[in-house]
């Protein structure tokens, strides 16, 4: 398996729509482990295929606290929602920065499987507010499009600037003589 580079915000990247995957194959399946080792390495509980330059309508999530129930949906579709509720959420994609958002506390999916099977589910709590973040990334949305403008401007202002200074080499010292 491999440790994939996670885009962060506002790599324009991010901003693309997935497309679906027509048959699953052994590559995806091969990017599904990837990714969930990239997930666990991060650390996080979701991941979505755009979120590794990969834009097709792929993720993986696992909530608990062992890193033991791992879950594979391509191409999610929610089929019913609750009224929704507010929590507070980070990315991956946006490290460092964790604000409240409003999503629905309980969701019906439908997707296929890492083998292509069909299935649904209902999800609630944390797994049905983490597949929903998750599928935004599908869309080429991101958490931080939920928060104001003057928040949304400031963490990619924050983060800008970590990415330059990371990309800056540091001079380095010689030995004194």
């Amino acid at each position: 398996m491999t440790r994939l580079t996670i885009l962060e915000y506002p790599d324009p990247r991010l901003r693309r729509m997935a497309v679906p995957v027509a048959r699953v194959e052994d590559h995806h399946r091969r990017l599904i482990d990837d990714m969930f080792e990239t997930m666990y390495d991060a650390p996080g509980v979701g991941l979505a295929a755009p979120q590794v330059d990969a834009p097709i309508r792929l993720l993986v999530v696992d909530v608990s606290d062992n890193n033991n129930d791992p879950l594979v949906l391509i191409n999610p579709n929610i089929l019913t929602r609750s009224v929704p509720g507010t929590m507070r959420e980070g990315c991956l994609s946006v490290p460092g920065f964790f604000e409240d958002v409003d999503r629905s506390h309980e969701i019906k999916v439908s997707a296929l499987d890492r083998l292509g099977k069909p299935f649904e589910m209902q999800a609630e709590g944390l797994l049905a507010v983490c597949i929903q973040h998750e599928m935004d990334h599908l869309d080429g949305k991101l958490f931080v499009d939920y928060l104001t403008e003057l928040k949304r401007s400031r963490i990619r202002k924050k983060l800008e600037k970590e990415q330059r200074q990371r990309a800056t080499p540091k001079p380095s010292r010689s030995p004194a003589l």
